[in-house]
This record gives C-alpha cells, sequence and structure tokens, in this order.
C-alpha cells in the first residue's frame, strides 16, 4: 500500500488494512448474493446446518481465516475473525454458530497445539469444510466448572480409552471431527476424536429455541478408542489450550451479537420511516425515538468495545480482561436491539413474515454460550482485583 493508503488504515478500528476491508466486502456481497435471509428461514425451520453453504464458506477460505498462509490458511488475525462474524450474523446467526464451533473452536484451536503430522493428517479437511468440526468441553453436570469435568481418558497401550458425556455440543450431529477435553489421571487433557472411533457416539438433535441454523446434540463416549498420536500436546495441557482459545472465541460471540444489533438497527430505521401512525411517520413519536437511539448508542458502544479488543488478542497475546469485557457488555446488546426493533414494529415484527423474532430467539444464546455473563463478571473482578493488589498506580488492565 501506498502512503495514503497506509494513513487511511492506520486509524480505522473497524477495518485497520485494505485486506481487512476487501474481506469484510465479500463476506457482505457473498451474504446478500445467496439471499442468505431466505436459506436462514429455511434452515431454522429444519433445525440443522446447511451443509452446502458450509463448504461454499470452505471454498472462500473463511475456515482458516487465522491460520497461517503456509499451511493453507488466511493468515489473517483476531480482528479477520471477527469481522467474519459480526457480518454472517447479520443474516443468520445460527449458521455463524455452526460456522464459530468450527473455525475457532476446531480448527483455530487444533492448530495451535497440534504437531506437524497432526496439522497434515486433519487441518486439510476441516479447511474445506469437507469434515464438519466441533468441541467437546460441557458435560451435562459441568458447564462454567470445567474444571469440574468427569469425562475420562486412560493410556492402554497405543490407545487412550474415553469414557464420559458432553453436551450441548454445536455441530454434534454432523460432525466428522472433534477436539475433545477428557481428564487423564485428573488432568484436563486434549484429544482429538473422529466420528469413526470405536465406541463413539453422537446423539439425536437437541431441539432448541434460536440458533437453529446450526444443530446441537451430546458427544457419547463409551470405552471410546482413540489412537495415542491423537492426544494433542502433552498429558495435562488440555486448560492451557482451553483458556486461550476462549478469548477469540468470547470475541466472535459477541461480534455475533453485533451482527444481530446492526441488522435489527436496519430494520428499525426502515420501518419507522415508513410506518405511519396518526398521519405521520411513527419515528415522529418519542417512545419510538427512545428506542432507536438507545439502541444506536449501545451498537456503536459494543462496535468500538470488541473491534479494540480485537487488537490484542492473538495466539501469543492474551487479554482475559478485555474479552470477558467485550462478551460481557456486547452480548446483551443483540437481545435489547432485537427487542427494541420488535417493538418498533409491533404486532408485525413478532410475525415469521420478518427476521426479528428469529433473530431475537437468537440473540439469547450469546448470554450463555462461550461462557455466561456471571462468568464473566466473576472472571472479571478476580483478574481486575488482582491487578489492583499487584499495582494500584497500574491502570492498564489489558493483561
Amino acid at each position: 500500500m501506498n502512503g495514503t493508503s497506509n494513513e487511511r488504515y492506520a486509524s480505522n478500528l473497524f477495518t485497520p488494512t485494505e485486506d481487512h476491508e476487501y474481506l469484510r466486502q465479500d463476506v457482505r456481497e457473498f451474504c446478500q448474493s445467496i439471499d442468505m435471509d431466505k436459506q436462514a428461514e429455511i434452515h431454522d425451520e429444519k433445525e440443522h446446518l446447511n451443509v452446502d453453504l458450509f463448504r461454499q464458506i470452505g471454498e472462500r477460505g473463511w475456515h482458516g481465516v487465522t491460520i497461517p498462509e503456509e499451511y493453507d490458511g488466511m493468515g489473517m488475525d483476531t480482528t479477520a475473525a471477527v469481522i467474519i462474524h459480526h457480518e454472517l450474523s447479520k443474516y443468520d446467526p445460527g449458521f455463524c454458530l455452526a460456522y464459530l464451533a468450527h473455525s475457532m473452536l476446531f480448527v483455530n484451536n487444533f492448530f495451535y497445539c497440534a504437531n506437524e503430522e497432526q496439522k497434515k493428517k486433519f487441518l486439510t479437511p476441516t479447511l474445506t469444510g469437507e469434515w464438519v468440526a466441533g468441541m467437546g468441553m460441557t458435560e451435562p453436570g459441568y458447564g462454567t466448572d470445567v474444571i469440574g469435568m468427569t469425562t475420562t481418558a486412560e493410556r492402554r497401550g497405543d490407545k487412550y480409552i474415553l469414557n464420559g458425556t458432553k453436551t450441548y455440543i454445536t455441530n454434534g450431529p454432523e460432525g466428522h471431527i472433534f477436539l475433545v477435553y477428557a481428564k487423564v489421571e485428573g488432568r484436563i487433557t486434549a484429544f482429538i476424536v473422529t466420528a469413526d472411533c470405536p465406541g463413539f457416539a453422537a446423539s439425536n438433535h437437541i431441539p432448541k429455541m434460536g440458533m437453529r441454523g446450526s444443530s446441537m446434540s451430546e458427544l457419547i463416549f463409551t470405552d471410546c478408542e482413540i489412537p495415542a498420536s491423537n492426544l494433542l500436546g502433552q498429558e495435562g495441557g488440555g486448560l492451557v489450550h482451553m483458556m486461550r482459545n476462549l478469548e477469540i472465541e468470547r470475541l466472535a460471540l459477541a461480534a455475533m451479537s453485533l451482527g444481530i444489533a446492526d441488522r435489527c438497527m436496519e430494520l428499525m430505521l426502515e420501518y419507522g420511516h415508513q410506518r405511519k401512525a396518526f398521519g405521520q411517520p411513527i419515528n415522529r413519536f418519542g417512545q419510538i425515538q427512545k428506542m432507536i437511539g438507545d439502541s444506536y448508542a449501545m451498537t456503536e458502544a459494543a462496535r468500538c468495545l470488541i473491534y479494540n479488543v480485537a487488537r490484542d488478542v492473538a495466539p501469543d497475546v492474551q487479554n482475559r480482561i478485555g474479552s470477558d469485557a467485550a462478551k460481557l457488555f456486547a452480548a446483551p446488546v443483540g437481545k435489547v436491539v432485537a427487542d427494541n426493533c420488535m417493538q418498533v414494529y409491533g404486532g408485525a415484527g413478532y410475525c415469521r413474515e420478518y427476521p426479528i423474532e428469529r433473530l431475537l430467539r437468537d440473540a439469547k444464546l450469546l448470554e450463555i454460550g462461550g461462557g455466561t455473563l456471571e462468568s464473566h463478571q466473576k472472571n472479571l473482578t478476580k483478574d481486575l482485583t488482582k491487578f489492583h493488589l499487584k499495582n494500584t498506580a497500574n491502570t492498564d488492565y489489558r493483561r
């Protein structure tokens, strides 16, 4: 880029380079070209993943957005991942959730803790979308309390034997490959489990309120045999991988909420101007103006926080305070703005003629998945107190 271009992008928090701008435009144009609203409506009713679309995403390289180019990835950063989740969620947050489970929870996590042999074996089919991937962490009795998980793995010769159940697993029904956490002698350890491993099964699809464009099931391990070579990293090293990947996951989820809010702002502004009551557009009434004005302010605040934190999250740069804060603030924004949008539309918004009721249903999950709001409040209090006690003169809490 020339000097003028560098100056132009250097101060752009949301699109810091020409590559980021191209990516955002590419995602927007793709979503519009395939009428993603329509496919979202269809798969919301069917409650399963649009696998064909999933593979189209693979053809565009988006599954490998954070993977270096020498491994056939896009070689981009956390901001690029945020852009994709932001733009996809304007049309279909449910599909985007499946994309997140694949590209962030599996591909990104796998790449940064796998050895070269594992990358050669498993990376290509997940980058292309030929294999649908997911991650198994939550258990029926243990959600936020991941340390309490009860799934176990025992080394027996050249195999590990897994026993236990993971639940609420996005992409479970269609998944070919999963990154699964289990305890080896009490220590959390990461493994690769493929659907053809003896003793592995996925339950039937679990129906849910929203995000129906992605499917969800349990993963069941009954004396499940996996090759010892499917161990990721070292025994007991899974907790480090898990916590590192949670940061980019939480930013991606926050970006999904932002996408919902952006779309609902567009719908609200258009309808508020066109719809008339008592002889004038309804946006002339103070009650409507409050909903529009408040929605805009919180959407812009979420946008700034998410993209600012994204600059300080990378495989070798941790920022739990920032990622927790971004999701804690942004996750409710999509729900509140979607609710305001429905209120502006009135009865029309409550009907499936418009995408608002789907977006509102989808938005709730973002206050739960990837860490509940309460878990973020707990983490922030703990981490901020630690920094405060360490050095009360240091006000930079981003690390």
